[in-house]
């Protein structure tokens, strides 16, 4: 048995495991895990509730097929940072050309028209998702409807990103113009950059221990400005907190190559290579020192 699934994100040539397993493309990996055991007690033979037999051949066709390989995929660390990776590039082609998709479901439309998109999304999807799953036969629309609604808030986030850039745009030419024609003037507040946005985002995520979108943020803010010291800084923290110190070391060390003084590669640089032992040193020098003052001088002089 096959399942096309034929609308959202999956007519870009892109499978949403996020879609199929009801959940958030921001979700942390424990949400992934705990939405995707309550969706495997549901279709799993020794525990599925179908009433025919038929059921509960879709049931385990569904979690075989489908369900199993995106959470194989999302739970680890690479094909999960990949994956988002790729979404991301989803989203923002999918902005670019949103007058020609064509939304089937109405949450996806009043999402795209919404004037709080994470809140409808967070609702819209919260809904769905606890349907998905319960009469098997609608499990494909409802995930199809998903997939939908995940496209539609990437190209909403899109949207906001590329309004918060013009609007900087906007300011810096007007600037420019204020300060040609009256020099004496105050300088206006200075709206936050694209890469303070990335760089800020990123520290929020880390904060909340979702490294993997961290590392797309961070990776994003060092296309736009690769010398930036801070942002290879804090991608050294995100690959420390992971254990992975090799990645760390190669960003701590870029970012004291920019700044010898940043705090953050300073502090990451110690964590990986502590200072030898004091207590060693001590010994060695001590033993380099004459002892004075004769016979009970050398027994007792290093009481003093």
């Amino acid at each position: 048995m096959s399942f096309q699934i034929d609308r959202g994100l999956f007519l870009l040539d892109f499978s949403d495991y996020h879609a199929i397993l009801g959940v958030s493309i921001e979700a942390e990996v424990k949400e992934i895990r705990k939405q995707y055991l309550k969706i495997a007690r549901c279709l799993h033979p020794d525990s599925c509730s179908a009433g025919t037999e038929s059921d509960k051949q879709l049931a385990e066709q569904l979690l075989s097929k489908l369900v199993n390989p995106a959470w194989q995929h999302l739970s680890q660390d690479k094909t999960r940072t990949d994956h988002l990776l790729v979404l991301k590039m989803k989203g923002q082609g999918a902005a670019q050309k949103r007058r020609d998709l064509d939304f089937g479901s109405s949450l996806a439309k009043q999402l795209l028209s919404s004037s709080n998109p994470d809140y409808y999304y967070r609702t819209a999807l919260k809904d769905l998702s606890d349907r998905q799953y319960e009469q098997l036969d609608q499990a494909i629309e409802l995930t199809s409807q998903i997939s939908e609604l995940n496209l539609a808030y990437l190209i909403s986030r899109e949207g906001n990103s590329d309004n918060s850039q013009a609007k900087s745009q906007i300011y810096t030419t007007s600037s420019t113009q204020t300060a040609t024609k009256a020099p004496t003037q105050p300088s206006q507040p200075k709206v936050e950059s694209l890469n303070d946005q990335f760089y800020r985002r990123a520290e929020g995520f880390m904060a909340k221990g979702n490294y993997a979108q961290a590392t797309i943020e961070l990776r994003d803010a060092l296309k736009i400005e690769p010398n930036s010291s801070r942002c290879h800084s804090l991608m050294g923290m995100v690959y420390l907190r992971q254990n992975q110190p090799t990645m760390a070391k190669i960003h701590f060390t870029k970012a004291i190559a920019i700044d010898p003084q940043d705090p953050i590669a300073l502090e990451g640089k110690q964590k990986l290579d502590p200072p030898a032992a004091k207590p060693a040193l001590k010994a060695s020098t001590s033993s380099t020192t004459k002892p004075s003052g004769g016979l009970f001088g050398g027994l007792f002089g290093k009481k003093k």
